[in-house]
């Protein structure tokens, strides 16, 4: 595969695109005018000197992405944490939009957002078909849950659209709930698990205490875990329920966690928290003094605060520089799927959405995205191939897929569903 082609190729791009600003047609020059050459030009009246040619602007052919969200609850932060931003996935979707056009203007492309929204009460099925009979995209970034993404995908209006799903991290969308026109650029909860088993047998802490909350979102990353220790050798000793709704554990975390925490030898403790009950309070109150990874702790996840490398540190300084805050995975994913309408469209030199769908989707595409490594959609799942980072707060800790995982097409795919472990036909023949 070709090296990654966003880190310093792409910022050396937008400086280009700068330049070329600078010396646009009606700029003032950076250098002194040519003398006058004879004193034939000198004396040589209005009349006669030649008609300045005038050069008309380059009419730039456009691609309209729709950014489409359904608002959900947000839960209330504990110790002192920053709120899940209200923007979160926008905002990435804004930079791509900045950044494709940055480059596309050098093959005569535009790129443009537009934006839904819609409350945790809204119609979303009506509000989509009346953004569909307006504006009629042909690519829709999707930031909603499960049951809201396929709602859309199941639509008449989406026959001709391709969904990117950027926020919703469940298998069954990668497997028997799959559909055709819909990308995956947020990981499963599988290639999370798998990027945290790989690092768990490579540091041969094959024993694993998990504790896990009530939650729905909890049930499915704790599935996620037990799936992926068996699949890499690794094994569940013991399994500790733990639920915290309406308690404040910040004052009983002592004496509960470390009660959860208490069970059969064990070298790691895995943690499946995603309503973020307990999790953040588990490090350092377990039983014994074991390491805590999953949703707290070592972290996998596809983009954070301490991802620098392959120019990922200018990523994160323009995405700062526009939405004044840190950029999560959610915005990575909106960044990233419309950073790949726009390479794509650049590769064909064509803003013809049919011809932008197919290359998409085909085998052949690949595009950067700061993690280098090229990134492609897998054709049977819609699933975005990338690296997985384990991530602690102030570092990386390492990258999945980690060396000595090996693979027949490339070791990208032993994160998430293989090839013959999807069951998703929508998208084969």
């Amino acid at each position: 595969m070709r090296g990654d082609r966003t880190g310093l190729a792409h910022t050396a791009a937008i400086v280009a695109a700068t330049i070329a600003t600078t010396l646009a047609p009606g700029a003032a020059p950076a250098f002194p005018a040519a003398p006058q050459q004879t004193a034939q030009t000198e004396s040589a009246s209005p009349a006669q000197a030649p008609a300045p040619t005038v050069r008309k602007p380059r009419e730039l052919k456009l691609v309209s992405i729709h950014y489409f969200e359904r608002r959900v609850e947000r839960h209330t932060p504990r110790n002192n944490e920053d709120p899940v931003p209200d923007d979160q996935g926008l905002k990435g979707a804004e930079l791509g939009i900045a950044d494709s056009n940055a480059t596309g203007r050098f093959v005569g492309l535009k790129f443009d957002l537009k934006t839904t929204v819609v409350e945790p009460d809204g119609d979303l099925e009506a509000a989509f078909a009346e953004v569909m009979a307006k504006d009629a995209p042909r690519f829709v970034v999707v930031n909603a849950p499960a049951e809201d993404l396929l709602a859309l995908a199941d639509a008449a209006a989406a026959r001709d659209v391709v969904l990117f799903n950027v926020s919703a991290p469940d298998v069954r969308l990668r497997d028997a709930d799959c559909r055709a026109r819909v990308l995956h650029v947020i990981p499963s909860r599988d290639m999370l698990a798998d990027a945290l088993m790989q690092f768990l047998a490579f540091k041969r802490w094959t024993r694993i205490l998990l504790v896990a909350g009530p939650g729905e979102g909890d049930r499915l990353y704790a599935d996620a875990i037990r799936k992926s220790a068996r699949k890499f050798g690794l094994r569940i000793v013991e399994e500790k329920p733990f639920d915290a709704r309406g308690a404040d554990i910040r004052d009983t975390a002592t004496d509960e966690l470390t009660l959860a925490s208490r069970g059969a030898e064990h070298d790691v403790v895995a943690v499946a928290d995603e309503a973020d009950e307990f999790g953040d309070n588990l490090p350092y109150n377990t039983a014994s003094p074991r390491p805590v990874v999953g949703t707290h702790g070592m972290v996998p996840a596809a983009w954070g605060k301490p991802v620098e490398a392959w120019a990922a540190v200018q990523l994160q300084g323009r995405f700062r520089k526009l939405a004044g805050r840190r950029m999560d995975p959610v915005d990575y994913s909106g960044w990233m799927a419309v950073h790949a309408v726009g390479e794509a469209a650049v590769q064909l030199k064509s803003a013809d959405p049919a011809a932008i769908s197919a290359l998409l989707r085909s085998e052949t595409f690949e595009v950067g995205g700061f993690k280098g490594r090229a990134l492609s959609f897998r054709a049977w799942n819609g699933q975005l191939r990338q690296p997985v980072y384990l991530l602690w707060p102030g570092a990386v800790v390492a990258t999945a897929p980690l060396e000595g995982f090996l693979h027949q097409r490339t070791e990208m795919d032993t994160l998430g569903l293989d090839q013959s472990e999807s069951a998703c036909k929508a998208m084969r023949g």
